[in-house]
């Protein structure tokens, strides 16, 4: 009884990593980049959302159903360790670290599925 008790409290206590994952087009180059606390949890979300048709990513959602699964990577891009003296990431930071990737990568248009910001084409 004890050791399963032992093994929830572990489970618990073990902190996940955090960072930037990417749903990859490889037939067509185009990504989604979201943020996660808990990537694998964040890459299992996006990988159930897609097989069961409802990602809220409606152009990702007919890539993938036009496409299908195989045509498609979900995995890190980058990870964020804690502040120093933290045991998990904060969301802020997490946020930021999206915005500058995105920035950088620009995935919208013909190269991903993301909303350009106001003023780009």
């Amino acid at each position: 009884m004890n050791d399963r008790k032992d093994l929830i409290r572990a489970y618990k206590e073990t902190v996940q990593p955090a960072g930037i994952y990417v749903v990859r087009n490889t037939v067509e180059g185009k990504l989604l980049l979201g943020a996660s606390r808990n990537l694998p949890a964040g890459l299992n979300s996006q990988r159930a959302q897609l097989r069961f048709g409802g990602h809220r990513n409606r152009a990702l959602q007919a890539d993938w159903n036009r496409l299908g699964e195989d045509a498609f990577i979900i995995e890190v891009h980058e990870e964020l360790k804690p502040a120093e003296g933290t045991r998990e990431v904060r969301q802020e930071d997490l946020e930021a670290l999206l915005a500058l990737v995105i920035a950088e990568l620009q995935p919208w248009g013909k190269d991903g599925y993301h909303t350009p910001p106001h003023g780009d084409p």
